[in-house]
């Protein structure tokens, strides 16, 4: 029997050496696996990353003790504003790390039920239940106006460009008597008509030139929480109490008489009658709507079709408030428990 060879020479320059093939997945991706042990890991699947957020689910909480009834992205998509009925407002990091950077404390003197980042200034725009509408500086934190022109509860706002700079004064530029309370508003794209929800269950536009109403949008069989107009200016969106929400076209010349486009059902409303915000996505240019519930689901539908997308989990009250990132396919929520979610969405579905 031969003798076994001698043992391989030690390590010397020149050496090729092979190196096993690593299974890691790429930057862009998240393995989800069975187990903390390496060595008996078993891959389930892996999820393709599609946005710049730390984690696929990112929850923001700890600000307020009351729940959250609006937040919204800033037109950079880098900042995050959300207000309560703790009367107070909170500014958070979009990205890494997810700082709560600013707290507005008692910033009215009732629940602050709405509020809109500036278009063109480091301004925040809040309307509250104490009559007033009020601008934030955000980078200072300090109030820059107060305006007292409603005799009631103020439950939305929405701000345009296209009527042109103010000349600063406090007075109010138009007023329009619905003969009921109004529950939201929208500007038109071209910051000619006002889209005004009301508790008859109408959605009444009104002529900024000819200061009177030109026409109706019906449809709606219980009372409009919110509006919403699509990006290219073409659609409005509007849940309501009945838990339909409802897609209307408002082209100059719309297809059919009653201006429906879609109907939409998923996203139930509640007994509590409360204020649903919902949002059209931005990045790509409005192909989808999302609208929160009293399921404490966040309800995100493809528009074309009307086929529900996305059915998301996560809050443990009732949703109350969606936004869209504007640049990436990233949707924000915020709910009744006092936190918000920040979650990305796959463009492919």
């Amino acid at each position: 029997m031969s003798k076994r060879g001698a043992s391989p020479p030690p390590f010397t320059e020149g050496t090729l050496i092979k190196r096993a093939r690593s299974n890691s997945p790429a930057r862009n991706q998240i393995a989800i696996s069975s187990g903390n042990d390496e060595r008996q890991k078993g891959l389930i699947r892996s999820v393709k990353r599609t946005s710049n957020l730390e984690a696929p689910i990112i929850s923001l909480s700890g600000s307020h003790s009351a729940e959250i009834l609006s937040c919204r992205f800033d037109p950079t998509g880098q900042n995050i504003a959300a207000c309560s009925a703790d009367r107070s407002v909170s500014l958070w990091r979009t990205y890494p790390p997810n700082t709560n950077y600013g707290l507005l404390s008692s910033h009215h003197k009732a629940p602050i039920l709405d509020l809109q980042w500036s278009l063109f200034s480091p301004l925040l725009y809040t309307v509250s239940a104490d009559q007033i509408l009020s601008f934030t500086d955000v980078t200072t934190g300090q109030r820059t106006r107060k305006i007292r022109a409603h005799r009631g509860i103020i439950n939305a706002l929405d701000r345009t460009m296209a009527g042109g700079a103010g000349n600063g004064s406090k007075n109010s530029v138009a007023v329009f008597e619905l003969g009921c309370p109004a529950t939201s508003v929208a500007w038109s794209a071209d910051g000619q008509n006002l889209y005004i929800g009301a508790l008859d269950n109408e959605i009444h536009v009104y002529d900024l030139r000819k200061g009177e109403q030109v026409y109706s949008l019906t449809g709606h069989t219980d009372t409009p929480t919110s509006l919403a107009l699509s990006p290219n200016g073409a659609y409005l969106l509007s849940p309501s109490f009945s838990s339909h929400t409802i897609i209307h076209d408002v082209r100059p010349f719309a297809p059919t008489p009653t201006r429906i486009h879609r109907v939409l059902q998923g996203a139930p409303a509640g007994f509590e009658n409360t204020l649903l915000k919902g949002a059209w996505s931005k990045d790509d240019g409005g192909q989808r709507v999302a609208v929160g519930g009293a399921d404490r689901m966040v309800c995100v539908w493809d528009v074309d079709s009307g086929r529900v997308l996305y059915k998301l989990p996560g809050h443990r009250g009732t949703v109350t408030c969606v936004d869209f990132h504007p640049k990436e396919p990233i949707i924000l929520t915020g709910s009744k428990d006092g936190t918000m979610l920040l979650g990305e969405l796959d463009p492919t579905v």
